[in-house]
């Protein structure tokens, strides 16, 4: 009985800032400077929402989220499946040194290789572009570590008996191997979900227009103005939770399936 007293309460010491923010998203801007803060809005007005979406285009960028998000995630689930399955089910010379190089390149961080790459996408024109943003950060090696620990657990010799039953490499991987990793796919999913959802640092650095920025970049700017509307931005704040918390709830199952075998703690 202790053990889940102490359980959700600290459940309800992490989701504390989450309320605060959805109360406070339905508060004036008056109610939001009074000193001290109400906990509860005089009303449950959605003006802040629909103001916000109609004068400061948080529509376009709430789509140009969703874009990078979906293509950025696909890609990422895509090239981290294949990758995985060869580190896996493959015996090539330099196997494990390439896994090991590849597993290496989590301890480097965006801030260090963010010119270069940028010069790379700049030279492929696509600067300011919605597939700038989404095609350098697809292949991810914390992806690949995941999906290959969970393929180490497919026996070999069920690869082995669909060979000799006659099916193709690409159909094995198709219709065996991706079926059984649909949990650790679901645990990769929502990873990409929350990092391309959140991601900062590359929109901002690729998009030299407003009309390409992302959720974050475009509350990052008007936070910067002189009179900020914290109303507005706690309003599309708790828009851009939704589609992560939607996402996690559908895939919860799967997504502690997936880390429970992969080793992942």
């Amino acid at each position: 009985m202790l053990t889940y007293a102490g359980l959700i309460a600290l459940a309800l010491v992490f989701l504390a800032p989450v309320v605060w923010t959805v109360l406070s998203s339905f508060k004036t801007r008056a109610e939001l400077a009074a000193r001290p803060p109400a906990p509860l809005p005089e009303s449950l007005d959605t003006a802040n929402y629909t103001e916000a979406l109609s004068r400061f285009d948080f529509g376009v960028y709430l789509t140009n989220s969703t874009l990078v998000t979906v293509g950025a995630t696909v890609l990422t689930l895509v090239i981290n499946t294949m990758a995985a399955y060869a580190l896996a089910k493959y015996n090539f010379r330099g196997r494990n040194v390439l896994f090991l190089v590849t597993l290496g390149t989590i301890m480097i961080p965006l801030q260090i290789i963010v010119i270069p790459l940028h010069q790379v996408v700049s030279e492929l024109g696509m600067t300011n572009s919605l597939w700038g943003m989404i095609i350098p950060p697809a292949a991810t090696p914390t992806g690949v570590f995941l999906i290959r620990q969970y393929m180490l657990t497919i026996p070999d010799e069920l690869i082995e008996a669909a060979r000799i039953d006659g099916a193709g490499e690409l159909r094995i991987f198709l219709r065996l191997v991706l079926p059984l990793c649909r949990p650790v796919l679901a645990v990769v999913t929502i990873f990409s979900v929350i990092w391309r959802w959140n991601d900062f640092l590359w929109p901002l650095v690729i998009a030299q227009t407003q009309d390409l920025y992302t959720l974050p970049v475009a509350l990052a700017q008007f936070s910067s103005e002189e009179v900020v509307p914290f109303n507005y931005i706690l309003a599309m704040s708790v828009v851009s939770m939704i589609p992560v918390v939607l996402i996690f709830l559908i895939m919860q199952r799967q997504i502690v399936k997936g880390i429970a075998q992969t080793g992942f703690k």
